[in-house]
């Protein structure tokens, strides 16, 4: 019986089974019958139905009509997805060209230090000077109960501004009160022996006129060594006690968005006696009285570095003979020193609150009426 694969006539003669069978029977897995090869068909299809599913022979090169290098991600949905990424993008940038246009965070505005105006107002004395000890002299005058040195600058309660911090504020008062201790009880300022300790502490813009103010002083509202700091005229008088008493207050305002203004009023009394080689009416030492009001500017960078601008000074300071010009340094009249020329108008560095500014160049310095005494016996 014949098997699929065999000739239809069978095996021809004159051949033999041996390798042709094992041959035949080898490849006779793989050999198709009649059947299926007729059942077979072939098909091919026409040029249109090839085009039909597969993309265009040429390819755009625009990157927005989908176009590209051939690959798993090319066609429509990756157009689509480089178009979201580039209108992402450009949104982005708009935005933050908006926002830095807008930016509610300004930065700080450069505030140049104006120069200093300041009034030195020399009191005569109405009485004669009064000398003694020091702690006695202290004991019978309105500075009886002033603190001692520093401890007579206090720092009023701390509160923020609309535009500058708690610690902005503090900072600020506390720069302040250094300007004030250098300037007013440090020894060798008093006795024009440095000028350092204040010049460090203002603003850069204001250091020429500093400089110029102690090399030439001048009484002109912008070069007396007496507006910016207390110095006595060495060959006058010194310092009889360096104990000296001060009071006083510090207030603070917001005048603008990047300047905070500090304002100092504080009365400071120096026990003072003759310069070495100078006669004395009276043995002992007298008092001499400095009445300073100050106002000083900060913006964020004096705040930072620890400087401050000195806008204005008014100082009245007595007694002192009004022919004399205070621009360089004190000259005070000392213990037992008779009245001299009399000046418009009394006034009282003692007084609490603002000091009655005299409309000359000189004024008469008030009595000092001694503090009073408690009646009442001791317990």
């Amino acid at each position: 019986m014949a098997v699929p694969g065999d000739p239809p006539n069978g095996t021809p003669e004159g051949t033999g089974g041996g390798d042709e069978e094992f041959r035949a029977d080898e490849y006779r897995s793989v050999v198709f019958d009649e059947d299926f090869v007729r059942a077979a068909r072939l098909q091919e299809f026409s040029a249109q139905e090839r085009m039909g599913e597969h993309a265009r022979a040429v390819r755009s090169r625009s990157f927005w009509s989908g176009g590209g290098h051939p690959g798993p991600r090319s066609g429509p949905s990756a157009a689509r997805q480089g178009r979201l990424i580039v209108l992402c993008i450009t949104l982005a940038l708009a935005a933050a060209v908006y926002m830095g246009l807008r930016n509610p965070y300004v930065a700080p505005v450069v505030v140049r230090a104006q120069a200093l105006s300041s009034t030195v107002v020399p009191l005569a004395p109405s009485e004669p000077v009064p000398g003694g000890q020091p702690a006695d002299l202290y004991a019978n005058s309105p500075a009886a109960q002033y603190r001692v040195g520093a401890a007579g600058i206090n720092l009023p309660a701390v509160r923020r501004t609309p535009h500058f911090t708690d610690s902005q504020v503090l900072a600020a008062l506390s720069i302040a009160k250094d300007y004030l201790v250098q300037s007013s009880l440090d020894p060798d300022v008093l006795s024009a022996a440095a000028t350092r300790p204040v010049r460090v502490l203002l603003d850069p813009d204001q250091l020429t006129q500093f400089d110029q103010s102690m090399i030439s002083p001048a009484g002109d509202g912008r070069h007396a060594v007496t507006g910016w700091l207390v110095r006595f005229d060495p060959a006058t008088a010194v310092l009889a006690d360096t104990r000296v008493r001060v009071s006083g207050a510090l207030a603070f305002a917001e005048t603008s968005p990047n300047v905070l203004e500090v304002m100092t009023d504080h009365t400071f009394v120096y026990a003072v006696r003759p310069a070495t080689g100078q006669p004395a009416a009276v043995d002992g030492a007298s008092l001499f009285t400095v009445r300073r009001e100050l106002r000083l500017r900060f913006d964020r960078d004096d705040l930072m570095v620890r400087r401050a601008e000195l806008a204005s000074a008014y100082v009245m300071a007595g007694p002192q003979d009004c022919s004399t010009d205070p621009a360089a340094g004190f000259r005070p009249l000392l213990a037992g020193a008779a009245p001299t020329t009399v000046g418009p108008a009394a006034s009282d560095p003692y007084a609490s609150g603002h000091p009655r500014r005299t409309a000359g160049l000189c004024g008469v310095l008030a009595p000092t009426a001694a503090p009073e005494q408690d009646a009442s016996p001791a317990p």
